[in-house]
Parts: C-alpha cells; structure tokens; sequence
C-alpha cells in the first residue's frame, strides 16, 4: 500500500471518528434536557401520546411502580424518567 493511500484511509477514519463522537456528544446533550425536566413535565410528554391520563389517585402508591414498570418498556423510558413520573404521581396521590 502506497503512502497517498495509507493518507485517504487516515482521513476517513478520521472523519468517521468525527462524527461517531458528535452524535455522542448530541446524545448527551438530550439526555441533560430530559434530565431537566420534571415528573409531571414528563408524565404531560409521555402518557399523553398514546391514552388520557388517569388522575393520580387511580392507583394507590404501591400500584403506581407497577405501572410504571409496565410502562416505562411501552414508552421507551429510561429508568430516572420512569421514577420521576411514578414520583410526581405518588405525591399528587
């Protein structure tokens, strides 16, 4: 392998490497914003999508995890979100 291509396959990696770590660092960046926000704020996003939203005193405390649980896989949520909703919830209960 000659040098002009040893110089071509530097630079793509290069470049491939560039913009594995940008989407990296967008990723982050999301993830602090989610991180941001509350449970209701995130109950509001969420649960509204796809059903109305039960009144927090639907379900007592204990029935809340469970629900979140079994929500958190439909929603594609990550745990702390899960947790901040199930939070919000049981504190308005």
């Amino acid at each position: 392998m000659n040098t002009r291509s040893m110089k071509k396959i530097a630079t793509i990696a290069i470049i491939c490497f560039g913009i594995i770590g940008l989407i990296s660092i967008n990723g982050c960046v999301e993830s602090k914003a989610v991180a941001a926000k509350s449970g209701a704020q995130l109950w509001a996003e969420n649960c509204s999508r796809c059903h109305n939203m039960p009144a927090p005193s639907t379900f007592s405390q204990e029935q809340w995890k469970t629900v979140g649980m079994h929500m958190q896989s439909r929603a594609l949520l990550t745990n702390k979100e899960r947790d901040k909703i199930v939070e919000f919830l049981q504190q308005s209960n």
